[in-house]
């Protein structure tokens, strides 16, 4: 997509968790876009935040100015994130975020005298689409047209427990994961990337519990910088404030976004801790709207809506919800192979045969085809593809408003069933 888009409906407006076209056609929002509108549309809140940031200063350069938005946002954030002395480093979104990361970690181990430079990402991670972030990124299909400028990174198994290849599957997966990533660890390693709970291309894949443990444990030991990337899993999404809380996970550097300001203004986030900030000194890094003072406004006016109403407790109660009606309405269809997710983070994985676990074939458009249907009874949803090997496998992915009612999920449910039956039969 570049300017225009001819086929696809024009928005004209939102309220919660609906959205509303020029026709006057009404959609609900099962997938929060690409997983970005925590808060849902239509809050006017954040709106006049920005407008008022707006009208004082909309822009100074983050080198030459500091700013009272800047300063309370980053004083109102750090008591939620998992540090106990936090550096925010803002961006304008989670690429912009994981490039800063990359850099923090390099510029980190030169400032202690090592040339470490190599980073460790995921077999099928997605961390955004700069050449660095798609460089630690493991999704074949979108690293292929790009391939001669990649291959600084190196990559080691997810947990995929779906199709877990652990031979002793399923005890004893975390230690295998991390034995595989502590054999990977050589004197050039810098840092290891992972999402808590994998987003996009493997569809809301949660660890078993052993996993994070395990794997921060071998990052300690070597001395080697975790990142983890809260994209699509920061700021409530998943029940806890930061998804890496759900296994007591206290990263060197985390990175974040999405709902950091619900989609009302471009905003990421690159966090370390106090220790990684001071060894590196002078950070010799920058984008022309990092620090930006109106998205700083927005975060901010964004995280006292996520408090002011619970948001993060009832991801956690509807997300419980969402499992549940989406289990009881396709745990037996028989193209249906998982049903999987944490908080408002939840996926199901099409298979041509269940018992198998085989893939449709991609040429088959099996994704495609019920997210049109899904959109064309009011419901729109997310999808990925080639979770299976790369280039096969079909996910549906939702990432509902946070703020989606108990009588929505029943629908986003009843209406994504009905879509899959509608392409798949009964």
């Amino acid at each position: 997509m570049f300017t225009r888009s001819p086929g696809l409906p024009r928005a004209a407006g939102g309220t919660g968790a609906e959205v509303f076209d020029v026709d006057g056609r009404r959609y609900l929002d099962g997938s929060g876009g690409a997983v970005v509108t925590s808060i849902g549309h239509g809050v006017t809140e954040v709106v006049d935040a920005i407008a008022e940031q707006a009208r004082r200063i909309a822009y100074a350069h983050g080198t030459a100015f500091a700013s009272k938005a800047l300063d309370d946002y980053a004083d109102a954030l750090a008591p939620l994130l998992p540090f106990d002395d936090p550096r925010i480093y803002p961006v304008s979104g989670g690429s912009e975020a994981v490039e800063t990361a990359l850099k923090m970690a390099r510029a980190y181990h030169l400032a202690r005298g090592e040339d470490r430079h190599v980073i460790i990402g995921r077999q099928g991670a997605y961390h955004g689409n700069s050449r660095g972030a798609l460089d630690v990124s493991g999704r074949a299909g979108l690293r292929m047209p790009y391939r001669p400028w990649l291959g600084a990174a190196w990559h080691t198994s997810a947990p995929y427990e779906y199709r877990c290849p652990a031979p002793d599957h399923p005890t004893g997966c975390g230690a295998w994961h991390a034995g595989r990533l502590d054999r990977m660890i050589t004197e050039e390693v810098a840092a290891f990337i992972a999402e808590p709970v994998a987003g996009a291309a493997l569809g809301a894949c949660v660890p078993p519990d052993d996993y994070w443990p395990a794997v921060a444990a071998v990052c300690r030991q070597r001395g080697v910088l975790l990142i983890v990337d809260e994209v699509m899993t920061g700021f409530g999404r998943t029940g806890r404030w930061f998804a890496c809380e759900h296994w007591g996970i206290r990263p060197d550097i985390l990175v974040t976004a999405k709902g950091a300001a619900s989609g009302y203004w471009p905003l990421g986030l690159a966090v370390c801790t106090a220790e990684v900030r001071d060894t590196i000194g002078a950070f010799v890094h920058g984008f022309t709207y990092s620090h930006h003072p109106v998205g700083a406004a927005a975060g901010h006016a964004v995280l006292k809506v996520l408090q002011d109403q619970d948001l993060v407790a009832a991801a956690e109660q509807r997300g419980r919800d969402l499992a549940q009606a989406l289990r009881d309405r396709l745990a037996d269809h028989p193209a249906v192979g998982d049903i999987r997710g944490i908080g408002l983070l939840q996926a199901v994985e099409l298979v041509a045969d269940p018992e198998s676990k085989k893939p449709f074939a991609r040429a088959d458009q099996v994704a495609e085809k019920v997210v049109a249907q899904a959109k064309e009874s009011g419901l729109l949803v997310y999808h990925s593809t080639g979770c299976a090997d790369g280039r096969d496998g079909d996910l549906l992915l939702f990432g509902p408003p946070l703020v989606i009612t108990e009588t929505q999920v029943a629908e986003l449910a009843d209406k994504a069933a009905a879509a899959i039956r509608r392409v798949r039969g009964r």
